[in-house]
């Protein structure tokens, strides 16, 4: 009986620490305040200025390594928002909007107007087309989204982006 109930004991332990496997996507929509809601594939990603990056240190709100990303290509984040029209007239009301980035299995982040456009941030945060020697679909984590100067990376590293909402922050 000792022993069915260790065995027993140690499955549940081992299933609690498993991984769950990540959900890939293959394209992502941008909706919200905007004129017109626009859906991304990876093939037309490619058609964006590509940014290289030669490796990102992975790390976890604790700052642990987790992993490494190494040989990334991908596009900025604001090179895709940059072709949507928020729909505001006014350009001094945009630094009230944010854009919240939402994965596959619901997971989320946020990046300010002025982080994006306005900031060190946007310049290097990137959708990940291609990373590990590996393109496009065969990306285990696709379609992923960086921002690599963060120092905890892992806690705005979007795997299988599906969403991004744009909003203004309400009074």
């Amino acid at each position: 009986m000792k022993k069915t109930v260790t065995i027993i004991l140690i499955s549940i332990c081992l299933q609690g620490w498993s991984q769950k496997p990540i959900l890939t996507t293959d394209n992502f929509t941008v909706e919200g305040s905007i004129k017109q809601s626009q859906k991304f594939s990876l093939q037309d990603l490619m058609g964006l200025s590509i940014t290289k990056i030669d490796s990102v240190i992975i790390t976890n709100h604790l700052l642990e390594k987790k992993s490494v990303l190494k040989n990334m290509r991908g596009v900025l984040l604001k090179d895709v928002l940059g072709k949507l029209s928020i729909d505001q007239a006014d350009p001094k009301l945009l630094s009230e909007y944010y854009f919240v980035c939402i994965a596959a299995d619901n997971y989320k982040v946020v990046f300010s107007w002025n982080e994006i456009f306005n900031n060190e941030t946007g310049r290097h945060t990137m959708i990940i087309t291609a990373h590990d020697g590996k393109n496009g679909t065969l990306m285990n984590d696709r379609i992923a989204l960086l921002s690599p100067y963060d120092e905890a990376t892992g806690r705005r590293y979007v795997k299988g982006l599906q969403k991004i909402i744009v909003r203004r922050v309400s009074e």
